[in-house]
């Protein structure tokens, strides 16, 4: 580990810490030390840091801003690396964002250029490459309905994808099926609107997402996705109340409050008493508390509608 720790030290414009306790960079505040914790400013030290790693053979992991990881207690051996770049600019009805940059930076600025298209996704945690990764979005709109390409490293070289060949769908993309490929930026079409319009927006939207995921609660929003009507089992469909489905979409959170979820805890891991499918750490939680619970949430739904729920964080170090 000294050798490739000093390998990785001499790559410009990567920081390298030892030891780095992982809690410290996950919403969660939750998970065990990375050997080795480098940070990346620039593509090529990304590149030439995963490159170093490899021909190591040591086990290596890629994160972003961590507001959708679940990282073991034990942390993780070998090295984990974030890319960092965070820049941002708009040229005309094109943004260019890295990923690294904040998705809530992102969304105030095309506010302010007048730039239509992401302020539905104000108050939403993480970082672009995660926005783009796990297709996020919110009142009935996706980042990919404006994703115009994706520029990424695929494990060998930097490639780029238009919006279709990303394969876009609900919380998904092509980038959750190659763990393997890192995005690296992204651009963005966006249409034009006055700003204030877009401000009035939102900001009525933070003040809906800050009552119920206050900024300071260790959680990831969300825990499990919401389910497609269209492919729930069909005695579960008929349990659901019409009024419950929206845009084809029935809220995990009512499968959740049938079977009594709200308040349940296991050690400092809490379900909120106000929303089913927030799952939260009010104090020192620890990974193995959030999975069992997870766990024991996906059985009772399970057992009372016979299918799975899906969880929209990821797991690492497990």
């Amino acid at each position: 580990m000294d050798q490739i720790a000093a390998q990785l030290r001499a790559i410009p414009d990567l920081l390298v810490r030892e030891n780095e306790p992982l809690r410290l960079h996950t919403r969660f505040g939750i998970g065990g030390p990375a050997a080795l914790f480098a940070d990346c400013a620039t593509e090529d030290a990304f590149a030439t840091a995963m490159r170093a790693a490899s021909l190591a053979q040591i086990p290596l992991t890629v994160i972003g801003g961590g507001s959708n990881l679940v990282v073991s207690d034990k942390g993780l051996d070998g090295v984990v690396i974030r890319y960092r770049a965070e820049s941002i600019r708009a040229d005309g009805l094109h943004l260019h964002a890295d990923a690294g940059a904040e998705l809530q930076t992102l969304v105030d600025f095309s506010i302010a250029q007048g730039l239509k298209g992401l302020e539905t996704m104000t108050g939403i945690p993480g970082w672009v490459g995660a926005a783009i990764y796990g297709n996020a979005g919110a009142y009935g709109h996706s980042i990919s309905e404006r994703v115009h390409h994706i520029r990424f490293w695929d494990g060998e070289s930097i490639r780029e994808f238009p919006n279709a060949e990303c394969q876009f769908a609900y919380r998904e993309s092509i980038f959750k099926r190659h763990k393997a490929w890192i995005i690296f930026s992204a651009e963005l079409l966006m249409d034009r609107a006055d700003p204030s319009d877009l401000r009035r927006i939102a900001e009525e939207i933070r003040q809906i997402r800050d009552a119920k995921y206050p900024p300071s609660m260790k959680c990831a929003g969300s825990i499990f996705k919401n389910c497609l009507f269209a492919q729930l089992p069909a005695a579960a469909a008929a349990e659901v109340p019409p009024h419950v489905v929206r845009e084809g979409k029935v809220p995990s959170a009512w499968f959740l409050e049938q079977v009594g979820a709200k308040g349940m805890r296991r050690g400092h891991i809490h379900v909120a008493d106000y929303h089913a499918n927030l799952v939260y750490n009010a104090g020192a939680g620890a990974a193995a508390d959030l999975c069992a619970l997870i766990a024991e949430l996906k059985q009772k739904v399970r057992a009372r509608f016979g299918f799975d729920l899906e969880e929209e964080v990821q797991y690492v170090g497990f």
